[in-house]
């Protein structure tokens, strides 16, 4: 092309280094405008480097280090004009370098291992006889494919194993490490070394295993005992944008492998919030020494208050506490990363907005910064002059007004970092005695004074809770913590102790000793997992929600205390309503399949996600339920849903891990009764089960008969995360000694021919669950046939046998389940709630062919009211048995709640709920 910049109307004049580089040769002119005229973080870059190649005196070609330097500088340059003339924006810019660092390292490399292969041979594995190859890891930015136009680059250089080189006539072998070791100070040299034509890159080796003192390449064994050993917190930091820029994909696999369970954690990482507050103390120490000896260079926009870093912190410190759960969180782009929290709601969509804004406007800063002279620097020049340059580059009027806008920012960012890292521990690491109820120092000769303490507070028992703290307190596994920890736990309770008092008092519910022993409980649990202990200090409203939830629920303190990840649920209120549960159930169902398909081999894994995602669930319900915003129908309903989407997801993968598999996807289906049935799943319901399938070919039987048995395996083995479900199948064809799997023809045979009335009973409240939707489909229609059988022509030929075998089981489930307390069982007594349920199905098996609509699994409050609108029964007494049924599940969930496994109340609690039921009953059955 012939057309020429036009320096006079192009901002890209400002930059000095833009302006030698141009005046150098007037050729470089129309070569930059053919560049710039599209975006050049789609150049390509080898086509670009063999222009440069090319373009040696007298037709010569350069040596790949001068072309490499030239064309970083006439990139470089390229992108100071497009971005300085609204061109180009950030993404344009920091994509283009980072490309650009990428060609180079892979261009060098492949032409020094050539070089060196032709010396010393290939090196090969000892243990694998394979060739090795270099993975050069992109650290920081360049990693982060967000890289600077005028930054060095971070990089570690590891190989896969060692051995020797494989040396020919006329070479000389080297161990594996010493040929890397080699390899890697040859590209450090043709990157970064200064000749006529500039530099390509500066290299910094840093961040390597042991830093400077540190081997300049290490195998994958030395990378994985450094990192288990020695890794450092900060180091996880620095791993989290480590991306293997060259290398076989076998090989960087294997380091992914290695290097993924040290920065992220398999567990709510909070830990990690104190260690980036530390080390950002640190970075702040430094920068303000700097500025006391040269104010002249103040204003550092990476390092400084409010500046870049602070924003990546803030964004880094989601991913290591969350990214050991949520693999979308191991991104490696800052701005990426910061969208990603939005869409969890883990920080608002503005405050993500303004942070991205933020971002933008720094980063923009800090190109113009380094557009000057191509040097890497962060601070604002000392000169107003280059300042007022600066402000024009930045499309201010001037000096002040860039100043106005850059204290805008970092006020705003800085505020940002506060809210998260501030140190919120009161004292944690330095607990006053004076003013503490319980110090470290506290044993049995200090209870009187821990009662007195304790009493001023209003608690019941004073005496007995002082026994249970200097108990807890004193015991080994408490007293054998270190300090850090001890001292934190220390402060906790401290802390917990007047909200004990205030909680119970607001609440009216419990008591001091009991909700002080289940936090005491809850405490020990997790004493040595400091990462809980630092959530706890680090938001001190999760401590209140805590006691709130353990002093409404003994069941709910017991759950807590098993499953204490589950704290990250009290974090905060997103998401946390009882409208919100159902719509969310879709997004939820694809978040899980997307953890699930990340694990996808690592059955262990699976097992894991399973539970942990259930467990969230109901526990988010739990706190809806403590705070009275679900009744107990709308509650049975979401765990019922819930339970259905376990199911659905644990048939997909269970089927997948049978190696013997005939199809891709299995013609199985689940069939739900009972709760589950009824959708009047509780908290610790079993589910009751039958499995269908539907298929001819020879291999059907054995491998759903493999699926059904690894369903109830992967649904009731207990892993660290705990159990799913337990499961009943007893309701299968013939029963236990039935096949635990079923055709749909042999189902169909056995309910028409060979059920017992209360088989048929049982198919009242059953409904297809989770797998191949045409079984599903197979089965309701069963259902619905097996269920309009005409009952009432039977009992004019033959005498009610369906009233008097309905009665019959009724007798012996009574017998089955003595209660000899004096207290009212809600479920087992005589007018409880299995008495309401058998009269229910006792009328739509009576009934349905006549109505069909009795046989919509509607659930036992619309059934009842449903035969009273029909005249089958009096529609008052259907209304009050409905109400009846409605307070005796409240009063069972509420008693469940409390921790107890016999729903059993005072008798006179239910007296007149009973003899409704108790009217009904003999209405239907006689006495």
């Amino acid at each position: 092309m012939n057309t020429v910049v036009n320096l006079e109307a192009s901002l890209a004049t400002l930059s000095r280094f833009y302006q030698r580089w141009l005046a150098a040769d007037p050729a470089r002119a129309a070569r930059l405008a053919g560049l710039t005229a599209l975006s050049l973080a789609r150049l390509d870059l080898g086509a670009a480097l063999e222009h440069e190649a090319a373009a040696g005196p007298h037709g010569t070609r350069l040596p790949l280090g001068r072309a490499m330097r030239r064309l970083r500088n006439l990139l470089i340059c390229g992108l100071i004009q497009r971005d300085l003339d609204g061109q180009a924006d950030l993404d344009e810019v920091v994509t283009a370098m980072s490309r650009f660092a990428d060609f180079a390292v892979q261009a060098h490399l492949a032409e020094l291992m050539a070089e060196m292969t032709a010396t010393h041979g290939m090196p090969v594995g000892a243990e694998s006889g394979r060739p090795q190859q270099m993975m050069v890891l992109a650290m920081g930015k360049h990693g982060g494919f967000e890289l600077n136009v005028s930054s060095d680059i971070d990089l570690i250089f590891v190989y896969p194993e060692d051995g020797d080189t494989q040396a020919g006539p006329g070479q000389r072998s080297l161990s594996n490490h010493e040929f890397f070791v080699r390899l890697g100070r040859k590209l450090i040299a043709a990157l970064s070394e200064i000749t006529e034509d500039g530099f390509t890159f500066r290299v910094d080796m840093a961040l390597r295993p042991n830093g400077k003192s540190g081997p300049l390449a290490a195998s994958l064994n030395m990378v994985e005992d450094y990192l288990i050993v020695q890794g450092r917190e900060w180091e996880r930091y620095a791993w989290v944008k480590a991306r293997a820029v060259t290398g076989d994909a076998e090989d960087i696999a294997a380091l992914d492998a290695i290097v993924r369970p040290f920065v992220f954690r398999r567990y709510l990482d909070f830990g990690v919030i104190d260690a980036i507050r530390t080390m950002h103390a640190q970075i702040r120490a430094e920068v303000n020494r700097q500025e006391r000896l040269h104010p002249e260079r103040s204003h550092n926009v990476k390092l400084g208050r409010g500046g870049i870093r602070e924003i990546e912190f803030l964004a880094q410190v989601f991913q290591l506490i969350r990214g050991g759960r949520d693999p979308a969180l191991r991104e490696r782009s800052t701005r990426k990363t910061l969208g990603l929290l939005a869409e969890r709601e883990l920080l608002t969509a503005d405050i993500v907005q303004q942070l991205l804004d933020a971002y933008t406007f720094l980063r923009n800063l800090e190109h113009r910064l380094q557009y000057l002279e191509d040097a890497q620097t962060h601070t604002l020049p000392v000169s107003p002059e280059d300042r007022q340059t600066v402000a024009r580059m930045m499309g201010l009027a001037d000096e002040a007004a860039l100043l106005v806008h850059l204290d805008a920012w970092r006020t705003f960012v800085a505020a940002q970092f506060d809210a998260i890292f501030a140190d919120k521990s009161a004292g944690a690491d330095n607990v006053d005695p004076g003013a503490s109820i319980i110090d470290a120092t506290s044993d049995a000769d200090n209870r009187g004074a821990i009662a007195d303490r304790l009493a001023s507070l209003g608690f019941d028992e004073p005496k007995a809770a002082a026994e249970r703290l200097v108990a807890t307190w004193q015991a080994p596994r408490l007293q054998t913590l270190p300090e850090a920890s001890r001292n934190r736990l220390l402060a906790l309770v401290n802390a917990a102790l007047p909200q004990i008092a205030a909680v119970v008092q607001e609440s009216g519910l419990g008591s001091h000793a009991a909700t002080l022993g289940r936090l005491l409980d809850f405490f020990e649990a997790i004493a040595r997992r400091s990462a809980y202990l630092s959530l706890l200090t680090e938001y001190p409203h999760t401590l209140e929600r805590v006691l709130r939830m353990i002093n409404a629920s003994g069941w709910a303190a017991t759950f807590l205390t098993q499953h204490p990840i589950l704290l990250d649920e009290l974090l905060d209120d997103r998401g946390n309503s009882a409208a919100s549960f159902a719509d969310d159930l879709p997004a939820l169902a694809d978040s899980l399949k997307v953890q699930l398909d990340a694990a996808d081999g690592d059955t262990e894994r699976q097992l894991d996600i399973l539970r942990e995602t259930h467990h969230a669930q109901m526990f988010r319900l739990l706190a809806l339920d403590l705070a009275g915003e679900l009744s107990v129908e709308r509650l049975a309903d979401h765990l019922s849903a819930l339970a259905d989407l376990i199911v659905c997801e644990t048939v997909r993968r269970a089927w997948r891990t049978i190696a013997s598999r005939h199809r891709e996807v299995p013609q199985f289906a689940v069939i739900a009764y009972g709760k589950l049935g009824g959708k009047e799943l509780g908290y610790v319901s079993d589910l009751d089960v039958i499995f269908l399938f539907d298929d001819d070919d020879d291999l059907a039987p054995s491998n759903y008969a493999k699926l059904a048995q690894r369903f109830i395996t992967w649904m009731t083995s207990h892993t660290p995360a705990g159990i799913l479900f337990d499961i009943d199948t007893a309701l299968r064809p013939d029963g236990a000694s039935g096949m635990l799997v079923s055709s749909v023809n042999a189902f169909e045979r056995y309910q028409r021919a060979s059920a017992w009335i209360w088989e048929h009973q049982a198919l009242t409240r059953a409904r297809f669950c989770a797998g191949d939707a045409a079984i599903g489909a197979r089965f309701e229609a069963i259902r619905e046939a097996v269920l309009r059988q005409d009952r009432e022509a039977d009992a004019a030929q033959s005498g009610d046998r369906l009233r008097t075998e309905v009665v019959a089981m009724r007798q012996r489930m009574r017998g089955a389940h003595p209660n000899h307390s004096g207290r009212f069982d809600l479920k087992q007594d005589a007018g409880g709630m299995i008495d309401i349920e058998f009269i229910v199905q006792y009328l739509v098996l009576r009934y349905a062919a006549r109505y069909p609509q009795l046989t919509a699994n509607s659930g036992n409050i619309a059934l009842l009211r449903l035969c009273g609108d029909l005249d089958l029964i009096d529609r008052g007494l259907a209304q009050d048995t409905a109400s009846a049924y409605r307070a005796l599940r409240r009063l069972q969930h509420q008693v469940r709640l409390q921790g107890q496994d016999n729903a059993r109340v005072d008798p006179a609690l239910v007296a007149a709920h009973a003899e409704v039921v108790m009217r009904l009953w003999h209405s239907c059955f006689g006495a």
